[in-house]
């Protein structure tokens, strides 16, 4: 899962009613939670385990890793494990005033703190109740408003139970808005986060679904992430076909598409298209043409399309380098083919 909208809205299982029953804050205690990723209309995910339709559904595991003094303060570690990796990790507090996130570790390993802190949920916790949390995390300004709206029956993979709905609206630094469901004494049991840009479009919709009953597990292996990429990135006769690297002298346009992982906001991303080599009417790594765009989330996507020339491609090898803020990240390389 996680991506800036859920490094902004932290899916950290909770309850309710006392202090003591928040949350089980054993160490080692788990849930586990299926996940499906959705694009919005007109994109696609570029990830090998992505469906026909671009969507994406993995397991990921929120565990209570131990504590960590900041600032004085002894705090739950939440870890998200994810395909091996710890994507994120939640620093939270739990009393009588209910869960409070006071830091977050994302997958480079940089602590980010909350100014002030963020209330995840505010005790005690009743229909009709709200909060908000209007603070600086990182380098983003965030306002959020959440209401409990109702109380009812919801059944997923681990089992029916009696939930709180709580309903979010983030209107800052980007539109999103939550649907969380949690069941005293279990934690969160649904929860469905849905980005959209400023137009109110679609851009991706995250949801989770807990598949067992919270309960304590070992720590999976945990492979290095090295160097993360910023983006994923592929190309495509249509914006919604099939990835590939080979294109016929005919083929109308071509899509270089990309996905962003941890971008800044307002990050600048450009695709320049080379080519390599076609021929002795060009020199060699000839550019052809380039485009760029303003990521408008840490998990913006979306394509740049080269079209065909009047006179038809040249036969040859290209390649499309990918840069987020002026920065080499990724290169893809392709053939023009009769």
């Amino acid at each position: 899962m996680q991506k800036i909208a859920l490094l902004v809205l932290a899916a950290v299982p909770v309850s309710l009613v006392s202090a003591g029953q928040l949350i089980p804050t054993t160490p080692g205690t788990g849930w586990q939670y299926k996940m499906t990723e959705e694009p919005g209309k007109g994109l696609r995910i570029p990830e090998a385990k992505a469906d026909a339709t671009g969507t994406v559904r993995v397991s990921v595991l929120y565990r209570i890793a131990d504590t960590e003094n900041i600032d004085g303060k002894d705090l739950l570690k939440f870890e998200m494990h994810r395909a091996g990796v710890v994507t994120n990790t939640d620093l939270l507090s739990i009393d009588e005033q209910g869960i409070v996130c006071a830091a977050r570790i994302n997958l480079d390993g940089e602590l980010i703190k909350l100014n002030p802190p963020q209330t995840i949920i505010a005790a005690p916790l009743k229909r009709g109740g709200s909060w908000n949390f209007d603070g600086q995390i990182g380098d983003m300004r965030v306002h959020q408003h959440y209401e409990v709206t109702e109380e009812g029956a919801i059944e997923v993979p681990a089992g029916e139970f009696q939930a709180f709905h709580i309903h979010g609206e983030q209107s800052s630094p980007s539109r999103m808005t939550i649907d969380r469901w949690f069941a005293i004494g279990t934690g969160i049991v649904k929860d469905v986060t849905t980005m959209r840009d400023s137009r109110g479009d679609l851009l991706e919709r995250i949801s989770l679904e807990l598949m067992e009953r919270p309960k304590t597990v070992e720590r999976p292996e945990v492979r290095s992430a090295g160097a993360p990429k910023k983006i994923s990135v592929d190309l495509a006769k249509r914006r919604l076909g099939s990835a590939t690297t080979t294109f016929s002298s005919d083929t109308l346009q071509i899509h270089a598409r990309w996905r962003g992982d941890r971008l800044r906001k307002g990050a600048k991303m450009r695709a320049v298209w080379i080519a390599e080599n076609i021929g002795e009417d060009f020199p060699r790594d000839y550019k052809v043409d380039e485009a760029s765009a303003i990521a408008e989330s840490a998990t913006a996507h979306g394509a740049f399309t080269l079209s065909r020339p009047e006179d038809g491609w040249a036969f040859g090898r290209y390649r499309v380098d990918f840069y987020v803020d002026d920065v080499l990240v990724d290169t893809v390389k392709l053939k023009i083919v009769k």
